[in-house]
Formats: structure tokens, C-alpha cells, sequence
């Protein structure tokens, strides 16, 4: 059956993209006209919807289990474009759906913000879905970090097939307790982990805001991990799967993607292979090793004959793990920071952020819509700092000018990443995500 919404949905899409508009805006358009659309569309999957969700690494953590799965020879749809609310994925869909709006592919893998999320698993209960973390984010959408628990429990509940949780994160693995497992409806639950070394590199949210030298609860016993990550190394990583530890090569950078590789490994070896077969660990390893960071998530550009990283930050854990996986030494540092609703408004977050790694070398050029806030943190930690400019073009121009001969890095809010990775498309090659 043709419905006349997606070809208008179609044509909304490609004059938004001559347009320069927004990725969701055709989506939101075929929600009002064709409530249907997404949940029509999606039941035809053989192997149903697989939802990532969490406070960070959603979109990096996705893209490796896309790639991971056609890997076992799947055909996976998935909304790369990282507009993670029920109209990026109605958007999605339009630009891979033909005229009649048939899907082609086996699996749905789809990175959904933690409040959209429920709006979505009520239209389409996922198979699957993987929770990553729960720390505390955009207060002013999600209020205290116990509502998005809440939340990530919602979508657990509606879960059909697979669940897979982080054991590390207290708030996520208990979420297993509300699943009645052993009841025959009961959805299956699975883990990732960590190796006990490498826990102080993850602190939960409550150990990120503990204060020094407070004593620190006792932990549950913890359950049996499907994965394990042993060691993080410069370029390689160890991952502990069916009784055997295992190394690979990393493309990825950052240490926190690290850890989400091995929670994309968990799902990606719960949802097997073609025909249900059981997935084939050498190609996923293989696979693993070939993943490049997400657009702006470690993003490496070339600049002047010189590389240009720009990393996505949004909260305390992400801009903290940020400066201790991209060290300062040898680079010029840029930050931008907006205050747009898809950055969350409050930013009070910059405080509960140490910035003494960049005390050394100081920051060359801040901007974005909250560049004086930022240059007031710095300030307190005695950072020096060398321009501000609220606006992002002349900002990045200057930064650019200023640092033609050195290496350079962006830390940089979501909305601000988008408006960098643009003024660079005038000047270089920038992967075009759509």
C-alpha cells in the first residue's frame, strides 16, 4: 500500500537538505501527518529494533554495533546522523524507505535520547536494548539523575528479547531486579564490564561526586559480564569473552570508547548473526578494529597539513574523560560551548569539572553562546587564556590563523560541534552524515 506521507516526507527532506536545515524536520513533518509511519515501518524487520540509550557514548556505541552486525552479514538500518529523538529516526527512515515505503534491512540499530526513548518503545517495543550509563546531564530536561534511571528502566520494561546493562554503573545494574527474571515473559539480561583495574578510570556518578576520602559503600556482588574490558592500551585494548581474553588493534581513541566497545560487543553477540546464526567472534574482533570515532566524538580532520580534533563534550564524566584521553601537550586547545536546547540550557555542569591539565598550555580561543562562563571556570583553575569570541566563524578563524604550525583540538558542546564541522567543510574534507 502506497501512503501519500512518504513521498511528501521524502520531498520535505531533500528541499530541508538544499536548505541547509535540520535533519529532524522531516520527521517531524511525517509524525503529524502519518502517526503510523515508524511503527509500520519498523514491525516489517526480521530481527526487530535493537535501542542504545544513556547518559553518554550513544552515538559511538551505536555506530560499533552497526558495523559489528554487517559484520555477521546483516543488513542493518540505523540513524547515523546522531538526531537521537523519535523524528531523527522518523527522518531516518524516510531517506532509506522506497516510494511505498518499504525498509530493506534485517535490523533496526537506533541511538535514542533517554527521555525520547520511552516515546518510542511505546509505539515499537525494541528486541533489544543496551543501557550504557546513568550520570548526571542536561538537569534542566531530566531533572535529578534518578528520573533518568527511571527512565532507562522504562525502556528495559519494554524489552522483548535482550537486555544488556553495565554492571559498573549501580543504578543501571539494578535495573535487573525489575525485570522478573525467571517469569517466562521476562526478557534475557546480560552484562559488560570491567576488569577491577580499570574501575577508578570510570567512576560512577555517585564516586564522581563523593567527596575526597569519603569512605566508599559496599558493593553488591557484582554478576557474570558476557564481556569484559582487561586493558586499554595506546592503540589496542583487551576484551574477556567466553573464558578467554582476547587483543585487538583500536582505531577508536578515548578511553571511554573503549569501554563502550565492549558493551557494543555484548549486544552485537546477542543478536548473532544471519538466520539466527551464532555470531562469528574473529569478524567481530575484526570489525571492532576497524571502527572510526562517530562524526565530532574524536573526529580527526586535516587542517593546514596538520590534524584538527574536535571532541563532543556535555556533562562533568564526558569533559573529564575527554581531557584525560586527549592529552594537551603538543596542541592548540579550542572550546566552544553553546547553551542550545539540544546542549541543555544549565550550565553549571563546567564546574564540576577539573581543568588543571590545560594550566600548561593554556587555552588559544574560546567561544560559543557560553564562552564567558567558560572563561571563568578556566580562570579559577588558573588557566590562561588567549581569545573570546562568542562567535563560532570568527572564533574558529582566528583559532586557525593562530595556530597554523601546531596540532589542534576542539572541546566543543553539540550545537557548537555542528557549527565548527561546518566553516571546516569551506576549508577541508568533512564527512557529510546524513
Amino acid at each position: 500500500m502506497l501512503y501519500f506521507s512518504v513521498p511528501l516526507g521524502k520531498l520535505v527532506r531533500r528541499v530541508s537538505r538544499l536548505r541547509g536545515g535540520g535533519s529532524a524536520l522531516p520527521g517531524l513533518v511525517v509524525e503529524k501527518i502519518d502517526p503510523g509511519f515508524m511503527q509500520r515501518t519498523l514491525a516489517t524487520l526480521p530481527l526487530g529494533v535493537a535501542v542504545v540509550s544513556g547518559t553518554n557514548g550513544k552515538t559511538t556505541t551505536t555506530k560499533m554495533v552497526v558495523e559489528l552486525l554487517e559484520s555477521q552479514g546483516l543488513k542493518v538500518f540505523t540513524n547515523r546522523t546522531g538526531s537521537n529523538f523519535t523524528r531523527g529516526v522518523a527522518a531516518a527512515l524516510l531517506g532509506e524507505v522506497d516510494w511505498r515505503g518499504r525498509l530493506d534491512a534485517d535490523i533496526a540499530v537506533l541511538e535514542l535520547d533517554e527521555a525520547h526513548a520511552v516515546h518510542f518503545v511505546n509505539k515499537v517495543p525494541p528486541r533489544y536494548c543496551l543501557l550504557l550509563n546513568v550520570l548526571r546531564d542536561q538537569l534542566d530536561r531530566f531533572g535529578e539523575i534518578d528520573k533518568t534511571a527511571e527512565l532507562l528502566q522504562r525502556i528495559a520494561s519494554k524489552t522483548t528479547g535482550t537486555v544488556v546493562l553495565n554492571r559498573e554503573d549501580p543504578r543501571v545494574a539494578r535495573i535487573a531486579d525489575t525485570l522478573g527474571q525467571g517469569a517466562a515473559n521476562a526478557p534475557q539480561v546480560r552484562y559488560f564490564g570491567l576488569d577491577d583495574s580499570l574501575l577508578s578510570t570510570f567512576p560512577n556518578d555517585d564516586e564522581l561526586r563523593a567527596a575526597p576520602g569519603s569512605p566508599v559503600p559496599a558493593a553488591p556482588p557484582k554478576p557474570a559480564a558476557d564481556v569484559v574490558l582487561r586493558r586499554v592500551g595506546a592503540d589496542d585494548a583487551d576484551f574477556e569473552y567466553d573464558g578467554a581474553t582476547v587483543g585487538t588493534h583500536m582505531l577508536l581513541r578515548g578511553v571511554y570508547n573503549i569501554f563502550n566497545a565492549a558493551a557494543a560487543l555484548t549486544l552485537a553477540r546477542a543478536i548473532g548473526g544471519r538466520d539466527g546464526a551464532a555470531p562469528d567472534n574473529g569478524r567481530l574482533l575484526a570489525a571492532l578494529a576497524r571502527v572510526a570515532p562517530a562524526f565530532g566524538r574524536g573526529e580527526s580532520l586535516v587542517v593546514d597539513g596538520l590534524p584538527l580534533d574536535l571532541v563532543l563534550v556535555k556533562n562533568p564524566s564526558g569533559f573529564r574523560l575527554g581531557l584525560k584521553s586527549f592529552p594537551a601537550a603538543g596542541y592548540a586547545t579550542m572550546i566552544a560551548i553553546n547553551d542550545n536546547y539540544a546542549d541543555g540550557r544549565d550550565m553549571s555542569w563546567l564546574w564540576d569539572v577539573e581543568f588543571d591539565t590545560l594550566r600548561e598550555g593554556g587555552v588559544d580561543q574560546l567561544s560559543g553562546s557560553r564562552a564567558y562562563d567558560m572563561a571563568l571556570r578556566l580562570q579559577y583553575d588558573d588557566v590562561a587564556i588567549g581569545a573570546v569570541d562568542t562567535e563560532i566563524a570568527p572564533a574558529l578563524a582566528a583559532f586557525i590563523r593562530g595556530a597554523k604550525d601546531k596540532p589542534k583540538r576542539i572541546f566543543c558542546t553539540y550545537t557548537a560541534m555542528l557549527a565548527i564541522r561546518r566553516e571546516l567543510s569551506k576549508i577541508t574534507t568533512v564527512e557529510v552524515v546524513s
